[in-house]
């Protein structure tokens, strides 16, 4: 009987706990959906109704949307988002984990205190910091071009990504790298043929992590970058919303979604290797 009982009370808190799961799952996925099925809407019946069912569909708001704003199209937008995002990425990628290799596995003079300072800056606000930089950047000549970006990413300016690496280069055997050194392996060559291709899936999770947040920024590219020209995809949806002659919210709702696929796209391909470096990141071997 106390067997029976038991087994319905685990039937009962699995059916709510996939009930609640269900239920928190259609919050947060409705407004994704709700844009998918405005973005072939009218802008009449997206003002009238909530249903995720459009009556008709139409492409207009994504032909009219993608024409963009004056002599700029959203395509131009999207080319300096990728002018801009690629190569941060991967100088970032870069150099964050040379330096992790650095703190990981190397003791020097000053080690502790420069860990610990590395650290501490991950408690400032980037509010803080964007007006040091900006008169820095201007000084330099730098502003209206992507090179502060660039120049932040190569310096390993990212002590989040820094940390994530130290974490899991931790996690790698040190007898690894003595054996490759045994063999004849200079400390580069270490970190290249050993440490790289065993931290790939750190390396995924970084790579993914600096593209979805650079591609979203929007007030760091309004800071450095004052022309149109120049403007990458947030800015550009920006521009969109005209509200002095009225907001036309179709093909706002498909400009957002044609701007978040790249992020929904690199982050299925590869979610393997990001899912893996969050998870093992941290955890010694």
């Amino acid at each position: 009987m106390h067997k029976k009982k038991e087994k319905i009370r685990k039937i009962v808190l699995k059916a709510m706990s996939y009930l609640i799961l269900i239920s928190l799952g259609i919050v947060f996925l409705y407004p994704l959906l709700f844009m998918v099925s405005a973005s072939f809407k009218s802008n009449q019946e997206l003002m009238t109704s909530m249903s995720l069912i459009p009556k008709s569909i139409s492409f207009d708001s994504y032909v009219s949307g993608w024409n963009g704003v004056g002599s700029y199209t959203f395509g131009h937008f999207m080319k300096n988002s990728g002018l801009l995002v690629v190569p941060v990425v991967l100088f970032t990628v870069m150099s964050s984990s040379l330096v992790a290799y650095g703190f990981a596995r190397f003791k020097f003079k000053g080690h502790s205190l420069l860990f610990g300072a590395m650290l501490s800056t991950m408690m400032l606000p980037n509010a803080v910091v964007i007006v040091p930089r900006y008169i820095m950047f201007r000084q330099m000549g730098w502003l209206n071009t992507y090179v502060p970006f660039y120049a932040l990413s190569l310096f390993a300016c990212y002590p989040f990504f820094i940390f994530s690496m130290v974490q899991f280069i931790r996690g790698i055997p040190k007898d690894i790298d003595e054996s490759a050194f045994m063999d004849g392996c200079s400390t580069f060559g270490i970190f290249v043929y050993m440490i790289l291709p065993l931290a790939k899936p750190c390396l995924f999770s970084m790579a993914i992590f600096q593209f979805i947040w650079t591609w979203n920024d929007y007030f760091n590219p309004l800071i450095f970058i004052n022309s149109v020209n120049k403007y990458t995809v947030m800015q550009g949806l920006r521009m969109c919303m005209d509200s002095s002659s009225g907001i036309s919210w179709g093909p706002i709702m498909a400009l957002s979604l044609i701007a978040i696929l790249p992020c929904v796209i690199i982050f299925f391909a590869a979610q393997k290797y990001f899912v893996e470096g969050v998870a093992t990141t941290g955890l010694k071997g």
